[in-house]
Formats: C-alpha cells, structure tokens, sequence
C-alpha cells in the first residue's frame, strides 16, 4: 500500500516530456536524503599532495589529471582503492565540487519549497539506507577517498561519503520513478562483413542530461587497479562507476536504460555492476557470471563486447530475472527495450515496446546501418550524430525519436580488439571525437591520443544556433510550468519560439502547455493539435496530448 501510494504521489507532480527537470528533481530526492550512512574501513596511509606542472595540469606520484586543447579532462589512476580514490581527490578537488555546486544550484533554483523537500525526504529515505550492502568493498573505500575532497558546504544536507554514494545511484532512481527512461540511449555493435577491417566495431549515445553546465567538465580516466584489468571510462568527476568504457582486454561495457516499476528498497547501482564487469571480466562468459551474482533495482541492459571472443551480447538485467541476447547476424542493436526469450512475453517490456520511442529508435539504427556499410570510426559516428526519422523523415530538433536528440552527455565509438577508444568532445555528438590508444596508454602511462573524427558541420550552422535559443525558451517554460517562475511570451517571443523550431512536436506541446495555464484553451488547443500532425516521439505522448485537447475542451465550456 505504502510503495503504490508513493509511485502515485510522485507521478501527480511529474511531467514526462520534461526530461531535464525531471532529473534535477530525482537528483534532488537523492541529495536531501539525510540517512547518514557509516563509512567503511580503509588502511592508515599517507597520501602527499598534488603539485601543478603547467596549466590545468596536476600530478601526484604516478597518477595525474590534465585538460587537453578539446577541453576534456584526462586523468590516469593507480593504486589500492582507498589510495586510487584518495588521489582522485586530490588530483580533481575543483572538478568534484563544481559537479556538487550544479546539484545543489539547479535543486535551488528549481524547487525552493521546503516542505517539499521534507516531504521528499520521507519518502525517499527507505531507498538507500541498505546501499552500501550492496557494494563491494573496494569501490565503497574508493569512493570514500573521493569523498574527502567534497566540500563542507553541503554537510547540512548529509554527510560527504553518504551524497556521493547517493550520486551513484542516481541514474537508477532518475528512471526507475518514471514512466519513461530517463536516459534513451541506443548503441550498437558490429562486426565480419559490417565493418571496415572485419573485426568489432562498437558506438552508442548517452543521453543522460543535467543541463550544460554539468556536462561542461568531461572527464575520461584511465584506471590501472591493483586488482583486475586495466579500463577506461568516460563520464564526470566524481563518478566512479561506468557509462560507456573498455578494458585492456578488449573488453567493452555500455549500459541502457529500460522499463522498470518504484523499487522497494535500493540495490547495487547499475553503473558499479557495469564497472565491475569492466574491471573482473576478459570475456562475456565472466561478464555474465557476474551480472548474474550482482542483485540490482531497475531494469537495464548491458552491451558487452570482447575482442577474446569476436562478438558482442546484450545481458538484459531486471530486479528479478536475467536473459542473454546475441544476434543472428553480424550486426546488434540497442534501444530500450529488451529483446531476449526470456523477456519475449514480459508485459513491462511488451508495454514499453508498443508506447515509447525506443522501437523508432531501434528501427532507425537498423535502417542506417544497413545502409551504411561496412562501418569504420567517421561513418559510426555520422550514425550517432543523425537527427532523422524513418528513411530521413524530418523530426525537428531534439526529438526523442531521433538517434541524436541533441541532448547526450557523451557518445562514444570503441574498436575493442585495436584498443581504440573515440569520445566525442563537445556540443553533446557533434564535437570532435578524440581517439585514444589503450594499449599504449598503459604501457607508457602516458595518455595517448592518436586519432580524432572532426565535428559535425551543423555545429556552425544557423539551424543549431536557432536550436540553442529554442532550448533557452523551452527551459523557461518548464520552469513555469513546473515551478511556477514568472513568464509572459509576447507574441512576438511566441513567433521566434516556433520558427526557431518549427517541424518539432515539442513546439507545439510547450507552447500548449503555456497557453493552457494561462487559461487561453483556444490557444493551447490549436497548438496541441498542430503538435499531433508532426511526428510525435511515442504513441503515450499522443496520447497525452488529445487527453489535454480534451481537458481543454471540457474546462472551455
């Protein structure tokens, strides 16, 4: 009674489409959950201090951090874990707290009542007062040293080593409280006659956003364990656990979001199972075993490939069961959505194939990478960057259909048995991929950036430059929607809204969604049914918006 009560609550103040806000407000629940969580034992060692040897460039013994002309930050790592996590600390101090300053900031701005966060606090407490249990012990001691670098500034929300633990499990919570994923990312795999020079060839997109500033400071880390394989990861500082990485081995790990129901009580974070996988497993009989030894709390679905064995695998994860897909062919696709026998008559996932975007999306890839063959590191990643519907139909800008919805925290391009590892740099997709050797990465201990794909030529164009101001507009909506924070459009902001983007449904269904509480329900339902003759993301998006044509309706009588 208490948890359907809870998911109820939680759907009442929720706004599906608003993605952005969305997470704030999940990341929120996390950060005020004030259930101080006991630090785990670490040895008595003595860790000296960082010294800078040129700008944006920090060494302490052999790890160090540094930011190279692309604006990424690079850090090599060594060490036992609560030394590794210490010395991620120091060397990233700045880094890890700015990351903390754009929760704590965007919880501020965004939901300023305090009763409400009294309220959330309640509610969300039961979620991961038993986290560290499901942990392993190194990575709670290298997350413990990080965690000494965080600032005193916020220690009146909870205690250092409790937030950033809570921060690892955002990204479970974030999709797991919502009827949607919260990141829609789609990936892929190929091989054999599907690539270039025959051998595995993986990309995927990340879209995970918490608003420019967040994914302003990028970091990739390469991270030799005295445990395990040597791997890198892309992600943010602060963030121990893997989105997107690949190990000395050839090894590749990406994870995807997929449907899930409110969790009773928190499990081990999908991202720490994934960096296990990263750093334990040389091929995917050993990543399998530990997926299925590891209980989690939400739904996902991990892409493995390896170079030992020549292919890659979808190991598809629920709270309660587990399956393996491998395809027929020599192409794997990734939305989110499972596509193994063990989930074939599952309801959720049925349910989740039939009302989100992730079958166009899965559709779409398929149709591009059947066109575009065989597949090197430039053609994965014009696949990535691609706006397009079915057969190029026009989406607009930023719809969640599309395989690049002009909003991923990082794409990456991964070539597991070369060692060649691409990361898109800036602007979401669009920047400069950089390509790093990881072979001799860590047989120098020097990281080595050996190849780029230059960026996407809409980076200049005047379409994005008008997509960035829609975006702004778009934000502020929402903040008044959602929060109620002043705005008054005139006609002419109105105008340049919708030419700004005008074949997108979210047009449309923003500007509805304005008009309507403002109480113009002939404005609002013109623009609902304008938003339904473009190509709406989902069939449950549709929905909504006759639902709202016909709420309008009944209140304009």
């Amino acid at each position: 009674m208490l948890r359907t009560i809870i998911k109820y609550l939680f759907r009442l103040i929720w706004i599906p489409t608003e993605l952005l806000f969305a997470f704030i407000f999940i990341l929120f629940t996390i950060v005020l959950f004030n259930a101080q969580i006991d630090t785990p034992e670490v040895p008595e060692i003595h860790i000296g201090e960082r010294k800078q040897v040129g700008k944006d460039h920090y060494v302490l013994g052999n790890s160090y951090l540094k930011k190279n002309k692309f604006g990424v930050w690079e850090m090599y790592l060594e060490g036992e874990p609560y030394e590794r996590g210490v010395i991620y600390g120091k060397l990233a101090k700045e880094l890890v707290q700015e990351q903390e300053d754009i929760f704590v900031g965007q919880i501020n701005n965004f939901l300023p009542n305090k009763l409400w966060r009294h309220l959330i606090k309640l509610m969300v407490g039961f979620f991961n007062s038993d986290l560290p249990e499901n942990i392993p012990l190194e990575n709670q001691q290298e997350i413990y040293g990080i965690s000494l670098a965080f600032s005193d500034r916020y220690d009146y929300i909870a205690s250092k080593y409790t937030r950033i633990l809570n921060y690892h499990a955002a990204h479970d919570i974030g999709h797991a409280l919502n009827d949607y994923s919260v990141v829609g990312c789609t990936s892929f795999a190929v091989k054999g006659n599907k690539s270039e020079n025959k051998e595995l060839l993986v990309g995927r997109n990340f879209d995970f956003y918490v608003g420019d500033d967040f994914a302003k400071n990028k970091l990739i880390i390469f991270v030799n364990p005295s445990k395990g394989y040597k791997f890198t990861s892309y992600s943010w500082a602060g963030f121990t656990g893997v989105a997107s990485g690949m190990n000395e081995k050839g090894l590749t790990v990406t994870i995807n979001a997929s449907k899930s129901d409110l969790p009773t009580s928190s499990k081990m974070p999908i991202s720490l199972l994934a960096r296990e996988i990263l750093q334990y497993a040389k091929n995917i009989d050993e990543a399998v075993a530990i997926a299925k030894k590891r209980n989690t709390f939400v739904s996902e679905t991990l892409m493995v490939s390896s170079a030992a064995d020549g292919r890659a695998v979808l190991i598809e994860k629920s709270p309660a069961k587990l399956g393996v897909y491998e395809s027929p062919t020599d192409q794997l696709v990734c939305a989110n959505h499972y596509q193994s026998a063990r989930f074939e008559k599952d309801k959720e996932n049925l349910k989740n194939i039939s009302n989100s975007d992730s079958k166009y999306r899965f559709d779409r890839m398929k149709q591009l990478l059947g066109k575009s063959h065989p597949l090197n590191p430039s053609i994965a990643a014009t696949i990535l960057r691609d706006q397009g519907g079915w057969n190029g139909d026009t989406l607009g800008m930023g719809n969640p259909r599309a395989l690049n919805q002009l909003q991923a925290h990082h794409s990456v391009v991964m070539q597991p048995e070369s060692g060649l590892y691409f990361i898109s740099s800036s602007d979401y997709q669009l920047g400069t991929f950089l390509g790093y050797d990881l072979n001799k990465t860590f047989k120098t201990k020097h990281i080595q950036l050996v190849d780029s794909i230059p960026q996407d030529q809409f980076v200049t164009s005047e379409a994005y430059r008008k997509f960035k101001t829609f975006k702004t507009v778009k934000q502020q909506i929402t903040a008044y929607l959602m929060f109620d924070k002043e705005l008054n459009l005139s006609e002419k902001e109105i105008a340049e809204f919708i030419s700004n983007n005008s074949e997108s449904y979210v047009t449309y269904e923003q500007l509805g969604k304005y008009f309507q509480k403002k109480k113009q329900l002939k404005k609002a339902i013109s623009a609902y049914e304008t938003a339904l003759t473009k190509r709406v993301a989902s069939p449950k998006i549709e929905e909504e918006l006759r639902n709202l044509i016909k709420e309008c309706r009944k209140n304009g009588k």
